[in-house]
């Protein structure tokens, strides 16, 4: 009872800080939500948000550069780094799948919060917190990759040490988990060049958009990050591969097609913690499919279903209908979404990382 309540302190304490919410019961910026509402967990009106949410400037990747280990004048030095990198993704997607979505994912989550500096891998900060990204409410105990991550950073240190910095490994997993899920028709051109953070908090996961967010979120949330609208339905592709638990989507099965919603209550069988594919099409491959299934409301989040709206439908369809157009566009964006936040320097406050879930003595 008491280790209850103490979660529940623990709960509230979180969400009442930098906390989100749509109404009367979505949280936290669309990854929480409420049966009704709470003032204690969320605000109305004007005092939706806490956070501050303006429009960021464009990633301009500054200091970032393609074949950035490649030169052999350089004292990072190392030509077979992206080698290792895409061998240790090739042997996990391999064996299974999910991780190469998980890959794509971790690196979002990176990106989004503190910019693509590892943050989100951090367990050991400088601060010495315990809560760091990975116990954030988008992230605890649904992050998946940090196996295939730390297999590549030992891999890459046993090469040439204190040179590949932690946060290019994740881009670098992220586009290559892309390639071979894609079955080879989509080449991220990912440039390296990051340093790692040294901070990470759990609070600050708030700037991830969740699972029943509304378009104006979504927008508002990728324009703080520098993105565009068509870059957040891009990127929204994404769901096209990898798995969800029932609780992100089953308040909503009424507004789903019949006989999807209907195989989804069998699949979830009431348990919210039951994990289903999020394209029951091609779950396994990162295609345009996800965008016939916004078309067809056969998609499970909010955040996906309205996609069909008058502010995005036209690049739904454009994705869905005519070949080779999202797989481009999602190079693009990936590559965009990478340059978010960069750290490129030791004076930012950043690092070369040795091991990826803590920071250097």
């Amino acid at each position: 009872m008491a280790a209850k309540l103490a979660a529940l302190v623990v709960l509230v304490a979180f969400l009442a800080g930098p906390a989100a919410c749509e109404g009367a019961s979505i949280c936290f910026n669309g990854w929480l939500r409420l049966p009704t509402f709470n003032p204690w967990l969320c605000s109305r009106g004007s005092r939706m948000r806490s956070r501050s949410w303006q429009r960021g400037a464009s990633p301009s990747g500054l200091g970032l550069g393609h074949g950035y280990y490649d030169n052999r004048w350089s004292k990072s030095y190392c030509p077979r780094a992206e080698v290792i990198v895409r061998g240790a993704v090739k042997d996990a997607v391999a064996a299974y799948p999910g991780i190469g979505a998980g890959l794509i994912r971790l690196f979002f989550h990176d990106c989004f919060v503190r910019g693509c500096d590892a943050s989100v891998l951090l367990t050991t900060t400088n601060s010495n917190n315990s809560d760091t990204e990975r116990e954030g409410l988008p992230n605890k105990n649904s992050l998946r990759g940090f196996q295939v991550i730390d297999a590549a950073k030992a891999a890459i240190e046993a090469a040439c040490p204190g040179r590949v910095s932690c946060a290019d490994i994740v881009a670098f997993a992220a586009r290559d988990a892309s390639y071979f899920l894609s079955n080879r028709r989509i080449n991220i051109r990912m440039p390296g060049g990051r340093y790692d953070g040294r901070e990470s908090f759990a609070n600050e996961t708030d700037q991830l958009p969740g699972p029943f967010s509304t378009v104006t979120e979504l927008q508002t949330s990728f324009t703080a990050k520098g993105l565009t609208s068509d870059e957040m339905v891009t990127l929204s592709g994404a769901h096209t591969i990898g798995r969800a638990r029932c609780m992100f989507f089953s308040s909503r099965f009424s507004e789903m097609d019949p006989a999807f919603a209907a195989k989804l209550k069998a699949q979830c069988n009431g348990n919210d913690d039951t994990n289903v594919n999020q394209d029951d099409v091609t779950p396994y491959v990162l295609d345009k499919q996800y965008y016939r299934n916004v078309i067809d409301r056969r998609v499970l989040f909010t955040s996906d279903a309205v996609l069909n709206s008058i502010k995005t439908i036209t690049q739904v369809t454009e994705n869905a209908n005519i070949a080779g157009t999202w797989e481009r566009k999602f190079e693009r964006a990936m590559e965009n979404m990478g340059k978010i936040g960069i750290k490129t320097r030791a004076d930012q406050g950043a690092e070369i990382r040795k091991v990826c879930s803590r920071v250097n003595n």
